[in-house]
């Protein structure tokens, strides 16, 4: 009555296709996850100098110079300031004129980067309601003092 079947071996699982599966998979992700790119700093070097390039006469009046020592301390020609003040100084000295007042930014060369990206992020603050760039020119000074 009862046969007795013989103990075949149990079918293989086809996987041939598997290998194009994952890849497809891999792609898929790929292609829908977004990587954020690092944003860095918005700053807009000056281009290089011309050879022919003529030097504008600028008067000792338009310029403000501003200071950083290794301290991290600000001083605006000679006299310390905080950021806060920085940032009314400049707006009051470029709100005359903005187009030909320039801002001379001379560090020294042991300035801690965060100080000087504050310096640089009150300047553009300080600029953004007149609705222009500013004109800052960086100097690095020499150990000596001036550069």
């Amino acid at each position: 009555m009862f046969r007795h079947r013989r103990h075949s071996e149990v079918p293989s699982l086809n996987t041939s296709s598997t290998a194009d599966i994952s890849f497809m998979l891999l792609i898929f992700f790929l292609v829908t996850s977004s990587m954020d790119a690092g944003k860095g700093l918005k700053r807009q070097l000056p281009p290089p100098p011309q050879d022919q390039e003529q030097v504008a006469d600028i008067r000792q009046e338009d310029i403000m110079t501003v200071r950083l020592d290794a301290d991290g301390q600000l001083t605006i020609d000679g006299n310390a300031v905080t950021l806060g003040q920085l940032q009314q100084e400049v707006r009051q000295f470029a709100a005359v004129n903005p187009h030909h007042r320039v801002v001379a930014v001379k560090t020294d060369p042991k300035a801690r980067y965060e100080a000087y990206f504050q310096l640089q992020n009150a300047l553009v603050a300080a600029y953004r309601p007149l609705k222009c760039p500013p004109r800052v020119s960086d100097v690095v000074e020499e150990e000596g003092g001036r550069p």
